[in-house]
């Protein structure tokens, strides 16, 4: 097979056969194939698409160019994905809340570029956190405590990585093939039974409105049904802000808070729901509502939270240390310089926060990144005092901003705010379900 012969074809939007897919993905994989080449291809895909087995080939054969973890009893290997968000910490406490309902969970996250956050930058705000573990230590910490969160290690999907960076520099990053593949060759890679996605929508979300995110959930809903992932798909709402804290540090306060069965309305319904999901798909639940009753039972119960100490500090973290962050959560911003509170001109009900305004604002601050190798500052963050629905009076502050160079907090964030008269009705951020 020649590799120029296969780019012709997908060019000439005809469906690649097994072997085909194969060929192309070793090659990459092996480095015996052109830059010029790979963007040809990847602009092949993007302009035609992919058939569900093209994709699922495309899937398999990502997940198979580098180590694909084995386990005992796989039917309890679950696992979680956010297409990423503001204020999106769901991850950090469910996993743990998972592994204290008995499942295990072996979390490959990622850190964050642009405005969304990254679960791996979020947890690193944790002094002496290590996410950079082996194959051998990760089985080891899923197999004592049940979960772990981690980065992709050198050994697994070598292909995705090439790809990944070739697809943001040839503006291809929208396909629904190529984020299928991506997103569902590390999930099949960590040796997983069951899987739930959370597809954001809306403003700040990477998917705008519900038929494109519809699109990209089906993908990799019949994606992982075809690999023998048992999964499923819920499109959430990505206009507002997820709980109160966005912001590295602050969301590892949010989310012990949530541990410690305090915590937003909104993230919990989220944790709630992608945990009965899980627990129901795996069969420790016999029904979705029986699944939810054992997440929050292992919220309120102390049981998830120990399971997040035992997970840090198999991972790095001193114990002692480990032990007063979950005592008191908010030693992490202890050293932020600065500290403003923000108000608006008038009273009345929240009727909307933009998320990409916040989003922007932590990222022109120093608390994201633009390009992966930028370092962060985790201290910079917004922490919001009301929700959507919630009355507002004028004269207190609707948030507050933590930075550590001086800003101008009469500018930043002004128009962020939608203030109304009229009395709000709140909605579930769960938009849809795909299965």
């Amino acid at each position: 097979m020649r590799i120029a012969d296969l780019i012709a074809l997908k060019r000439d939007s005809n469906e690649l056969t097994n072997e085909q897919i194969k060929f192309l993905v070793d090659s990459i994989s092996e480095n015996s194939i052109q830059p010029e080449q790979i963007g040809a291809l990847l602009m092949s895909i993007y302009l035609n698409g992919m058939t569900t087995k093209e994709t699922t080939i495309l899937t398999e054969s990502m997940r198979d160019s580098g180590i694909v973890f084995e386990w005992e009893n796989k039917q309890m290997i679950v696992d979680k994905h956010s297409t990423g968000g503001v204020g999106d910490k769901i991850s950090i406490p469910l996993a743990p809340a998972l592994a204290a309902c008995g499942l295990k969970v072996p979390m490959i996250a990622g850190r964050g570029l642009e405005h969304t956050g990254g679960t791996i930058d979020k947890l690193e705000s944790i002094t002496g956190y290590n996410s950079a573990l082996n194959p051998n230590e990760i089985k080891k910490i899923v197999n004592d405590i049940g979960c772990v969160i981690t980065t992709q290690t050198n050994e697994m999907i070598p292909a995705d990585r090439i790809l990944y960076a070739m697809r943001d520099l040839t503006s291809t990053v929208a396909s629904i093939p190529l984020i299928t593949g991506s997103i569902m060759s590390k999930k099949a890679a960590e040796g997983l039974s069951c899987l739930v996605l959370d597809i954001k929508v809306g403003s700040a979300a990477f998917m705008k409105d519900i038929d494109s995110a519809s699109k990209l959930a089906k993908s990799m809903v019949n994606t992982g049904k075809e690999m023998g992932i048992k999964t499923v798909a819920l499109l959430t709402e990505m206009d507002n802000p997820l709980g109160f804290m966005s912001g590295n540090a602050l969301e590892i306060i949010e989310s012990i808070s949530i541990l410690k069965g305090d915590g937003p309305i909104d993230c919990i319904e989220l944790i709630l729901s992608q945990g009965a999901e899980l627990l129901h798909l795996s069969g420790l639940g016999k029904s979705k509502e029986e699944g939810l009753i054992k997440i929050k039972n292992a919220l309120e119960n102390g049981d998830a939270l120990k399971k997040f100490n035992e997970m840090i500090i198999a991972q790095g973290v001193e114990k002692t240390f480990a032990d007063k962050l979950c005592e008191n959560p908010h030693i992490l911003i202890e050293k932020c310089k600065f500290k403003s509170q923000l108000f608006t001109n008038k009273s009345g009900f929240v009727a909307s926060i933009n998320a990409m305004n916040i989003a922007e604002f932590i990222l022109n601050n120093g608390g994201g990144r633009t390009k992966m190798e930028q370092k962060i500052n985790h201290n910079i963050g917004v922490e919001l005092h009301l929700k959507v629905g919630d009355y507002h009076n004028f004269e207190n502050p609707w948030a507050t901003i933590y930075h550590d160079t001086k800003v101008d907090t009469s500018t930043q964030l002004i128009n962020c705010v939608e203030i109304t008269e009229r009395k709000v009705e709140t909605i579930s951020r769960i938009l849809k379900r795909i299965s």
